[in-house]
């Protein structure tokens, strides 16, 4: 199939550009280079045209004969603020996709992450499914960082997250990605085209800037202890760049009808302790620091449930969390993204 990947030159789509070439797919890349992303003066490296995706004129010659677009372009991390997630990730994918539609191009795969549910999903002893606000700030000061539930402060127990459960993002950047979503899922009705989404888990591997895993690795190679927030008991999971990338090989190469969004997760979950203590032991590093400390939109448990994903794409990750980790603690600590302009921090 003739693909076109957009974000091309960023740390997933480089990967996916790589993955779908190697199969044989006629694969163009498309990269702004944003300097956010990609720090002052990048050039996009060989395969990868300097276009954004909000000019409808630049991007008419790329969209044709394309038979699937892999949308991984935008604003991400926390350097960025609101208006450029708006203006990158809103604007961008509205304008992308009204240039797809003028190409009749009509499929998408579409990148967007888990971090649109929020918070995650838990059960009561006794009761059915609960999807808990934001945790008090007065008992999140006495180190009680668990749910709750709100008559007997039992704790709650944690549940995978399947496709179903409500989009209920708390930062700029995860609903930016519930926006994308929508835009896509209005296309894909008056369009008639097909749209598969994959919402991520944190995804890491050699080349990555940012996420969790990436700071623990930075700290260690200064030879310093990774710093863990609250109590280092929080419930996650990280899926391998390597698989994040074959699953959306997957995605392109199964032609599933209609509008569907799938979890990409490695399905083995993991506390942040645990990606501390196993990053520092790769390293021969000092023991990780649990610090007590909280920010308070943060979210205590999320794991999604990759069974859809393991159903519609026959999509199961290869890399588990403490292999996939101990490898990356090691490998080599890419250079900081210097930018020349101020960017506002997302709290």
């Amino acid at each position: 199939m003739k693909v076109l990947v957009t974000g091309a030159a960023g740390f997933l789509g480089s990967q996916v550009r790589r993955v779908l070439s190697e199969a044989g797919h006629d694969v163009a890349g498309i990269d702004l280079m944003i300097e956010a992303v990609h720090g002052a003066g990048a050039e996009p490296p060989d395969g990868v045209v300097r276009i954004d995706i909000r000019d409808a004129e630049a991007l008419a010659p790329v969209l044709r004969g394309v038979d699937v677009v892999c949308h991984f372009a935008g604003a991400t991390g926390t350097d960025c603020g609101p208006a450029d997630y708006a203006s990158s990730n809103d604007h961008g994918t509205a304008a992308l996709l009204a240039a797809m539609g003028a190409a009749k191009v009509r499929r998408l795969v579409l990148a967007s992450s888990v971090a649109v549910y929020g918070e995650g999903r838990y059960r009561t002893v006794r009761g059915g499914p609960f999807f808990p606000g934001v945790r008090p700030r007065a008992e999140l000061d006495r180190g009680m960082f668990d749910h709750r539930a709100p008559r007997t402060g039992e704790i709650l127990t944690w549940e995978p997250v399947s496709e179903d459960a409500p989009l209920r993002p708390r930062g700029f950047y995860a609903a930016s990605k519930a926006a994308q979503e929508n835009y896509a899922f209005a296309w894909g009705l008056s369009t008639g085209a097909a749209v598969t989404v994959l919402r991520f888990h944190s995804v890491y591997g050699a080349g990555a800037h940012s996420g969790l895993p990436a700071q623990f690795r930075d700290a260690l190679a200064a030879g310093a202890a990774p710093h863990v927030y609250e109590d280092g008991g929080q419930v996650r999971d990280f899926v391998h760049v390597s698989d994040a990338a074959a699953a959306t090989r997957a995605a392109v190469e199964r032609a599933l009808p209609g509008f569907l969004p799938l979890n990409i997760a490695s399905g083995h979950p993991i506390t942040i302790w645990e990606v501390a203590s196993i990053m520092s032991k790769a390293r021969s590093g000092p023991t990780p620091i649990v610090t007590g400390q909280y920010r308070l939109p943060d979210i205590r448990h999320f794991l999604a449930s990759p069974e859809r994903a393991r159903q519609a794409l026959n999509f199961t990750a290869l890399t588990t969390p403490r292999i996939g980790l101990t490898e990356f603690a090691t490998s080599p600590t890419p250079p900081p993204v210097e930018t020349t302009t101020p960017v506002t921090s997302e709290p």
